[in-house]
Order: C-alpha cells, then sequence, then structure tokens
C-alpha cells in the first residue's frame, strides 16, 4: 500500500495511465495540473501575486486566467515561468503533502499526478515514482493532434527535465509508444503488485512491461 508519484513528460499518456491504475486499485488521485489551474483561478493570495509578477494581462476582463497568454509569456521568457512556478509549486505541494500524510494510505493506495515531479523536488517526498515515457516521435504526433504548433511543443518540452533523466530516477517504468490497451495491461501489471507488494518492491527502477 503506497503513495506513488506518477510523472512524465508532456503528452507521454501519463494522465490516462493514472486514471487507468487508479480504476484498477480504487485509488485516490490528486492531480497537479488541475490543482494549479484551480488556484489561478479561484486563490485570490495566488491571483493578486500572479498580477503582481507577470501584470494584469495574465487574466481576462473577467476575471479568469487567460492561459493562452500565460503559456505564451511563459514559454517565451524562462524568468516569467520561474516566478509563476515560485508562486504555484509550493502551494500545490502543500494541497498534495498534507493528505499523503493521512493514515488512511497504510492501507490504500493516493496516486500523485506531478508533470514536475523532480523537477520540483517531490520525489523526496514520495516513496515510489512512475514514470510515463514515449519516444520522441509519438511525443510530436500527440502534440500536433492537440493543435500545438510546433514550436510551441518544442518550448515546452525544451522547459521539461529530459526524458532519459526522469527514466533513471525511477521505480517503475512505463513505455507508452502503442495502444490503449498495451498501456491497460501494463497498469495492470503494476496494479498486481499492489495486491501484496513484497517489501521494497517497486523500490526498484524497472520496466512494467
Amino acid at each position: 500500500m503506497a503513495v506513488v508519484g506518477i510523472t512524465g513528460n508532456i503528452a507521454s499518456g501519463k494522465s490516462t495511465f493514472r486514471d487507468t491504475l487508479a480504476g484498477l486499485t480504487g485509488a485516490r488521485v490528486f492531480d497537479a495540473d488541475s490543482a494549479a489551474k484551480d488556484l489561478l483561478a479561484r486563490d485570490p493570495d495566488i491571483r493578486s501575486r500572479v498580477v503582481a509578477e507577470l501584470g494584469p494581462s495574465a487574466y481576462t476582463a473577467d476575471g479568469t486566467p487567460d492561459r493562452d497568454w500565460l503559456r505564451r509569456r511563459i514559454f517565451d521568457d524562462a524568468e516569467a515561468r520561474r516566478r509563476l512556478e515560485a508562486i504555484l509549486h509550493p502551494a500545490v505541494r502543500r494541497a498534495w503533502s498534507i493528505p499523503a500524510k493521512d493514515p488512511v494510505f497504510q492501507t490504500s493506495h493516493f496516486l500523485v499526478d506531478i508533470p514536475l515531479l523532480f523537477e520540483t523536488g517531490a520525489d523526496s517526498e514520495l516513496p515510489y515514482v512512475v514514470v510515463v515515457a514515449c519516444s520522441p516521435a509519438v511525443q510530436e504526433c500527440r502534440l500536433a493532434a492537440r493543435g500545438l504548433d510546433a514550436v510551441t511543443a518544442h518550448r515546452i518540452i525544451d522547459s521539461q527535465m529530459p526524458q532519459d533523466e526522469k527514466i533513471a530516477r525511477a521505480s517503475v517504468v512505463v513505455w507508452n509508444d502503442g495502444s490503449l490497451e498495451v498501456l491497460e495491461a501494463q497498469a495492470r501489471v503494476i496494479a498486481s503488485r499492489w495486491v501484496q507488494p513484497p517489501a521494497g518492491d517497486l523500490s526498484r527502477p524497472a520496466r512494467a512491461a
């Protein structure tokens, strides 16, 4: 039974894997991306700090975050990205690290989905980390299917830790170049190891399939 970090670079398929694994194990899920979006939209302190650091254009006239503007700004300006991350990352970390200490997870699972898990040092608080990975060609095709132009896609990719480094630091690696059925099969392998996991079983780097 465990608190498990799930990460992977953009378009790796980690959210699909996370939801599949949650369905198989009954795990509670924390989605760091959703938490960050909620903080931007609803937390008045976060809002005031973002406006102070990045300017009023970060929000539209009706007060909602201007996500297209923010995306362009932080991937055109590394310093702006660091300032935004300095505001959001500590708040997101508090949002998952407090429930992660709940004794209930001695007998159940908590999946913590953090795209920048290693980049933010969150692995220091997570006993197991699953990295979902795919080939660069597949990643680019998926990003194009989302409507991202090649320049923006590569800026996002370049802003993240290299995939090989994440793989080297993983407890378990899920390779997601294939079909949904292949991804689901890997999730079933991991879920089966959690029924009665041997001591330290998930702490060794390994491929799920």
